[in-house]
């Protein structure tokens, strides 16, 4: 991946990713978080895996981020806005659909 694509990816995953480290590492913590999303084998859902990887590329330095990071950080972005353009209708706050959005670093109501 060149600069120009690094650039491009942490700037739209910046934007994406609205949680701050800490209130998505809560989150990680609640039975919500745990039941949403899909999981394989009854083991740990991909997008609570995924909020786990997002804490710890938070909290890297820039200059330490690897293109293995860059390329999570591409699929996070990608999940985000598939995920947000399948927004139900009503009020969504206590949703499968927001919980599984938060679990990628994203809640629709901040």
């Amino acid at each position: 991946m060149d600069d120009g694509e690094r650039t491009e990816v942490s700037r739209a995953f910046h934007e994406l990713v609205n949680m701050k480290p800490a209130a998505l590492e809560k989150w990680l913590e609640t039975d919500e978080s745990r039941s949403a999303g899909q999981h394989k084998d009854g083991g740990e859902s991909t997008g609570h895996a995924s909020g786990r990887r997002i804490v710890e590329i938070l909290r890297t330095k820039k200059s330490d981020l690897s293109d293995d990071d860059y390329q999570h950080m591409r699929k996070v972005v990608g999940y985000i806005r598939r995920h947000l353009a399948q927004q139900p209708s009503g009020d969504v706050r206590d949703t499968r659909w927001r919980y599984s959005l938060m679990n990628w670093g994203h809640d629709p109501l901040e």
